[in-house]
């Protein structure tokens, strides 16, 4: 009675197993890996010459490189690989200080262009 019962069963789960080619193709999960400091454009157009240390850490966050030999010049690097693309992404700044005041920035982030002003005749102005 047991022998025809786990016959059965096999079979059964043997046929279940050949559906599979209908279902989406099986693949591990991968996920995004993301290492160092984001920065946007926004960020990145917070920064004016002349501010302090602390105010470009507390609009840019801690950079990853801060180099003892060179203490004037904070690096800033981001490295994004998408979940299950090859596409790498890079992006890297620098900010340089003279007497723990930022002098200038450099890098491929440059702050986003500030918007267009209103047009005047837009507001009721005189045509």
């Amino acid at each position: 009675m047991m022998k025809p019962a786990l016959s059965f069963a096999f079979a059964f789960s043997a046929a279940a197993c050949s559906y599979l080619p209908n279902l989406p193709s099986l693949s591990p999960h991968r996920m995004e890996i993301q290492q160092g400091n984001f920065i946007s454009q926004e960020m990145a157009g917070q920064l004016k010459v002349g501010m302090t240390k602390d105010q470009v850490r507390f609009a840019l966050g801690t950079p990853l490189v801060a180099d003892m030999f060179h203490g004037d010049r904070w690096d800033y690097i981001f490295i994004r690989q998408r979940a299950n693309s090859r596409e790498v992404e890079h992006r890297r700044i620098s900010a340089f200080f003279e007497q723990d005041k930022l002098v200038r920035i450099e890098g491929d982030v440059v702050a986003a262009p500030p918007a267009a002003p209103a047009a005047a005749g837009a507001s009721g102005g005189k045509p």
